[in-house]
């Protein structure tokens, strides 16, 4: 059964092969601009999305909210799998499917995927039949990928560097940090990782992600 298989992913080697093992396969394989307007043109089709940055979660939710016939299939990397692979499968990919993979399981997890079914490593299987780590004590508003850019603030990273791990402009970036002061009810950013701080904000977060800041993978969250 030939399918539609869209390669989102920012490396142009990695898109390459992967095209190169789908096709040789029979699949049609194709690496659009904009993934958004081409899930849009048929049926039997796949995404495979490279999960690194923090605009990759957005555009997996995107287009998990499309709707149509398409599945998404995450790419994730081998930092926390279990965790990143389970929060992409919370929020509307079908399948996993870690970067550092063979040919064989990629022409598996396609067609497996094209068939209906949900692959996935046994870490991801095994965090989502754990359920979400702890964090009762963060308030709804501060939503993983807000905790990470804390994280890095209390860590010395300046809006700049934050800005670019997450794929903003430096101006998109400050004027979500100071939203994300006011929810807070806070002025600063040294206010607001001190108010983090003393309410164990951060705490709640390394152990619902991980010590490792999520902004540089976009699987951040």
């Amino acid at each position: 059964m030939a399918v539609q298989v869209a390669v989102v992913d920012p490396l142009p080697m990695f898109r390459q092969g992967v095209a190169t093992v789908l096709s040789a396969a029979g699949h049609d394989v194709e690496t659009p601009a904009d993934v958004l307007a081409w899930v849009r043109r048929g049926r039997r089709q796949l995404v495979l999305l490279t999960l690194v940055r923090e605009p990759d979660w957005d555009l997996l939710e995107r287009l998990c909210d499309e709707g149509g016939t398409h599945a998404v299939i995450a790419v994730i990397g081998e930092d926390d799998p279990g965790e990143i692979g389970a929060r992409a499968v919370r929020t509307g990919a079908r399948s996993v499917l870690e970067r550092e993979v063979t040919p064989g399981a990629l022409r598996r997890t396609v067609e497996a995927t094209a068939d209906g079914q949900a692959v996935m490593p046994a870490a991801v299987a095994s965090a989502l039949s754990s359920g979400p780590r702890s964090a009762d004590a963060v308030p709804e508003f501060l939503s993983a990928r807000r905790l990470s850019w804390l994280r890095q603030l209390a860590a010395g990273s300046t809006v700049a560097q934050l800005a670019k791990r997450s794929g903003y402009s430096e101006r998109a970036m400050f004027r979500m940090l100071q939203t994300l002061y006011q929810e807070m009810g806070v002025s600063t950013r040294i206010e607001a990782i001190v108010r983090a701080q003393a309410e164990g904000w951060l705490r709640a977060d390394a152990e619902r992600t991980g010590d490792t800041a999520r902004g540089s993978r976009g699987a951040s969250g």
